[in-house]
């Protein structure tokens, strides 16, 4: 069912969501001080491009640094990130089979907006009784 609903997904907004990370990483790692950007914005292009069956989970030992990264993370491409996450679920919830794609897409934009203290694993590999921050 993961693989058939992230064909779903990867058809009718995940390519388009990936490219938009995609094209943040490539900008973000132009200045040598914005590469650890791009590398988050990379990792959640695979995300955006293939998420059910992932879970987002805090990361532990992230702190000061984190919080920094993300400040900085909304002012140069969470913002319009997340603006994309809106904006694709409004036209997937256009149809009855499109509402579950756009709830899933609302569920992406806390991890588009602030990336640094969270990881993202396959929801298999969650140990007993650890819930994720969420998943899809």
């Amino acid at each position: 069912m993961r693989t058939l609903l992230n064909i779903i997904w990867l058809v009718f907004g995940g390519l388009w969501l990936a490219l938009g990370y995609a094209l943040a990483g490539v900008l973000l790692c132009l200045l040598i001080v914005t590469i650890p950007l791009g590398v988050a914005s990379f990792r959640m292009a695979g995300y955006a491009l293939w998420p059910f069956g992932r879970a987002v989970v805090r990361k532990e030992g992230a702190g000061a640094g984190s919080v920094v990264l993300n400040i900085i993370w909304i002012v140069l491409a969470g913002w319009w990130l997340a603006l994309a996450h809106v904006t694709t679920a409004i036209a997937q919830a256009v149809t009855i089979i499109g509402i579950p794609l756009a709830v899933a897409n609302l569920k992406m934009i806390p991890i588009s907006l602030v990336p640094y203290g969270k990881r993202i694993v396959p929801r298999d590999s969650l140990p007993p009784g650890e819930q994720p921050l969420h998943s899809i």
